[in-house]
């Protein structure tokens, strides 16, 4: 498996490297270390979890854990990766949700693995994770404080945020802090280019989102439905995809038989290039005394195999483990394009 990845690798180079030396020049990734331009060919975990705080904004104190604890635990699961080649590892962990970006910065030094951290607030769970100020600022305001965040650094550091990062509750009509939200994320992405990822889940929780989106001007291509697996109407995927949003199945690290059926309809269909997969592992909680770090592995020791008995080539394999994340991550601005029956 190592070494036909490594084979992969050394074959995307040549069969891409053409057709996206040019992009690779325009676009960009910014991790916690630096900003640099998109390579296509490098493997990704799309959506991952170092650490996570359930205990609530109102309560959550990072400043009582302990670094060098949280390593001690969690550093073995990520060296497993090297076996993988895995180069990225997006961690979406929110603010106020326990993330904690010089640890993260630690992280990426030990391993060497490029790590991307995220600005945005997560208002799933009926808002346990939303500060009290957002009930007060509008979305305008909201925006300045993620927008600084990219320009000058998180929380006094340097380290910037890669992707912006929201959640909602999938309630008709959206509720009005998460409307909010998404305004942000909105004005957020117009004025950095960061995509906008939200924990969504069904797809009753993902027009509403979509339509605020087009009434501000950004196109669905900035959009990552986060959690689409717990859709149970795969057609409206076709929908979606068809919109240009990007379908995020991020849940291999327990539902491995699910996910496949999802990925073979996605092919069947032909909307593969707009699928990202990635397992939503890790958890270390600081609340626990006794920590099981959910392994970040699957993908390769478990979703590979099945892919490819059910035909899938390790040409599809890399699209959705390295060409479409490398896209859905670039920093671009994407405008809604005009509707052209009003031009």
């Amino acid at each position: 498996m190592n070494k036909q990845i490594k084979f992969n690798t050394l074959f995307f180079i040549l069969l891409i490297s053409f057709g996206s030396s040019i992009d690779a020049q325009k676009l960009l990734i910014q991790d916690v270390r630096e900003v640099h331009p998109v390579d296509s060919n490098a493997v990704w975990l799309a959506h991952e979890h170092i650490l996570v705080d359930f205990i609530g904004a109102d309560s959550i104190q990072p400043n009582s854990w302990n670094h060098d604890s949280i390593l001690d635990e969690v550093i073995p699961s990520l060296e497993e990766l090297k076996e993988f080649n895995v180069n990225y590892f997006v961690d979406a962990t929110p603010n106020y949700l326990g993330r904690d970006v010089l640890l993260l910065e630690k992280i990426a030094h030990k391993t060497g693995i490029r790590i991307v951290t995220n600005t945005g607030l997560y208002g799933a769970r009926n808002n346990k994770f939303i500060p009290n100020y957002v009930r007060e600022i509008t979305a305008d305001n909201l925006a300045k404080k993620w927008i600084e965040e990219y320009q000058n650094g998180i929380d006094g550091t340097s380290i910037k945020p890669g992707f912006i990062k929201i959640g909602i509750d999938d309630t008709i009509p959206l509720n009005a802090i998460h409307q909010k939200l998404v305004k942000a994320a909105a004005l957020t992405h117009l004025k950095t280019g960061l995509t906008i990822a939200s924990h969504t889940g069904r797809a009753i929780g993902l027009w509403p989102q979509l339509n605020i989106l087009k009434e501000m001007g950004v196109s669905p291509e900035s959009f990552i439905w986060v959690h689409a697996q717990e859709e149970n109407n795969n057609d409206n995927y076709l929908i979606a995809a068809e919109m240009g949003c990007w379908i995020s199945l991020d849940g291999l690290g327990w539902e491995i038989e699910k996910h496949v059926e999802k990925i073979v309809y996605a092919k069947r269909n032909g909307i593969l290039d707009r699928i990202l997969i990635s397992q939503d592992s890790g958890w270390y909680d600081p609340q626990k005394d006794n920590q099981t770090i959910r392994p970040y592995t699957n993908i390769f020791k478990k979703l590979y195999p099945e892919l490819k008995s059910n035909g899938f080539t390790d040409d599809e394999f890399n699209l959705l483990i390295s060409i479409n994340p490398s896209k859905a991550f670039s920093i671009k601005v994407r405008n809604q394009p005009l509707d052209k029956n009003n031009d």
